[in-house]
């Protein structure tokens, strides 16, 4: 079984975008890097190649040992907090900056929790904004955000079930975020791109019942090796698009 995941990894590397291997000072950002997606993400950029900042409140057994840079601490609805992340990019370009911190809880007409909705907007669509705008003296043309936004966040795909009110309004938030984004980055040579990384078996979505190979969810694994793929195609050309990881698929607005 260890040949077979040597095999798989060096598959993988394969595969991968050259953008996300160590090149001079060029790194990689992710933010919600501790568990779930995030981990998988930093996982298989080390696997590549790539130097990673892995930035997060509270680092995790797994993270340590990944390979990775840890920046503990950084709570992407505390501005402040923000510092000692652009303080590890010093003297550094930030060639990939993910945006993956997320925030779940369910919401509906009997149960409802304002205070729950409020947060999800804090972390999933003013988070990805903060976190952009405080490392933007480090982008550089060529450079690449990407946002991990949701299916949940179109307006046109939206099927009802399950309410989700605070989740899908904040990830349709955070898509107009990343498209003004890609607007305003576009003259300085920089894509921004958001991305469905499939429904996707992890802590955050326990609550909602999701078991990957199920209704055609996903582990974290399937999840980012999506997401870097599609990151990996991501240029100023492409920009401003919403993309499913899984599919490659154009998601309605």
């Amino acid at each position: 079984s260890s040949l077979v995941f040597a095999r798989s990894i060096l598959a993988l590397i394969s595969t991968l975008p050259g953008q996300f291997r160590a090149l001079g000072m060029s790194i990689t950002v992710v933010t919600g890097a501790n568990r779930g997606i995030g981990l998988e993400l930093c996982t298989q950029l080390v696997a590549s190649g790539a130097s990673v900042l892995a930035a997060c409140r509270k680092t995790s057994p797994e993270l340590q040992a990944s390979g990775v840079q840890v920046v503990e601490g950084v709570d992407v609805t505390k501005p402040d907090s923000l510092a000692a992340l652009a303080s590890a990019c010093e003297g550094k370009t930030v060639g990939v900056l993910i945006n993956n911190a997320g925030f779940l809880t369910v919401e509906s007409l009997d149960d409802m929790n304002f205070g729950n909705i409020l947060k999800q907007f804090e972390v999933n669509a003013i988070g990805p904004l903060a976190v952009t705008w405080k490392l933007r003296p480090f982008l550089a043309s060529g450079s690449k955000v990407a946002i991990v936004s949701a299916a949940f966040g179109s307006i046109a795909g939206n099927a009802g079930a399950p309410p989700l009110y605070g989740y899908k309004m904040s990830k349709a938030a955070v898509n107009m975020a990343g498209m003004q984004l890609a607007q305003d980055f576009k003259k300085d040579g920089i894509a921004v791109g958001l991305y469905h990384p499939g429904l996707v078996e992890t802590d955050m979505t326990a609550g909602l019942g999701v078991k990957a190979g199920e209704n055609g969810n996903v582990d974290t694994k399937a999840a980012a090796e999506g997401l870097l793929k599609h990151i990996g195609l991501l240029d100023v050309s492409s920009t401003a698009c919403f993309i499913n990881a899984i599919t490659g698929d154009k998601l309605p607005w």
